[in-house]
């Protein structure tokens, strides 16, 4: 039985093309590709690559100025935030939260909007592994072709389950019988109607938008449809705490907010929702609300 792609990159002894993430004295990290004969230069000296070809990860290395770097292979986490960027990437935050609320799982058909630079498709597609499919539409070619260059160097060359399209989802989307959709757009609310008729029955929409009136219309929108049960929101923040002795604190910085997250779950064809008694606070609809969609307007 073959390996997953990509495993054999993430265990065993350095090899070259590994990427080699080094933390100095001072927890700053650094990020390379292995090359035989190459040397890695930093202002404190420097040391050849031959030096960690196959050692065992977790080796320290020193340099040149005698200062000593620990050497492991990166995390997907620390991967996404060091690659190079077309689009701002999705958190590992937020990455989490996609895999775990939309439920991605082993072999799953997931199609996904808004590549970006590729952080999200590298999660994914590690989560459906081989058997599963994720179809990814971008529609700016500079970013596609950012995002391809990420995921490919992450995965050692192309990966099995992924197809990557130029071009926007509403006009493109030709996929049937789709488990999962994450839609990580200005104006998802214009794709709602070529999502529901994608997405099996108790599949799920799982949103990501920045601002909470992308929020509230994209809520809104899929409560008009009538085809998903009530969506569920919320965003997540991260606090690191600094822990030294009896010093243990927050610390001064946290990873606030990136983005909000909404899923909502495909109903069978033909069903419509349960009435869902909601006690809106005074003021929530005025007399004049017509709906999410009655400006007529793309929302940009």
């Amino acid at each position: 039985m073959s390996e997953p792609t990509g495993a054999a990159r993430r265990r065993g002894p350095f090899k070259v093309g590994d990427q080699v993430q080094l933390t100095d004295p001072k927890g700053r990290h650094y990020t390379f590709t292995l090359e035989a004969g190459k040397n890695f230069h930093t202002h404190k000296g420097s040391f050849p690559h031959d030096e960690l070809i196959g050692a065992p990860e977790g080796s320290v290395v020193r340099t040149t100025g005698n200062v000593a770097y620990l050497a492991l292979r990166p995390l997907l986490p620390d991967y996404v935030l060091s690659m190079p960027r077309g689009a701002a990437v999705v958190y590992p935050k937020d990455a989490g939260q996609i895999l775990a609320f939309a439920d991605i799982f082993p072999g799953a058909r997931v199609v996904e909007a808004g590549v970006g630079s590729g952080s999200l498709s590298s999660f994914l597609l590690r989560a459906i592994g081989d058997k599963g499919m994720l179809h990814s539409y971008e529609r700016r070619a500079d970013f596609a072709e950012i995002a391809q260059a990420n995921v490919e160097r992450y995965f050692g060359g192309p990966h099995p389950a992924w197809q990557l399209t130029v071009g926007d989802l509403q006009d493109n989307l030709s996929d049937a019988d789709v488990d999962r959709v994450i839609l990580d757009m200005l104006a998802p609310w214009e794709c709602l109607e070529a999502v529901s008729k994608a997405l099996v029955p108790g599949g799920i929409l799982c949103c990501y938008v920045a601002t909470t009136t992308q929020l509230a219309r994209t809520v809104e929108s899929i409560r008009e449809i009538g085809c998903f049960n009530e969506p569920s929101a919320w965003e997540s923040m991260i606090r690191n705490w600094h822990i030294e002795g009896l010093a243990v604190r927050p610390d001064h910085r946290m990873i606030g907010h990136t983005g909000f997250l909404l899923t909502a779950r495909r109903l069978a064809d033909g069903v419509e929702p349960p009435m869902r008694r909601r006690r809106p606070a005074k003021g929530a609809y005025g007399e004049d609300y017509a709906g999410p969609n009655a400006d007529g307007g793309s929302g940009r």
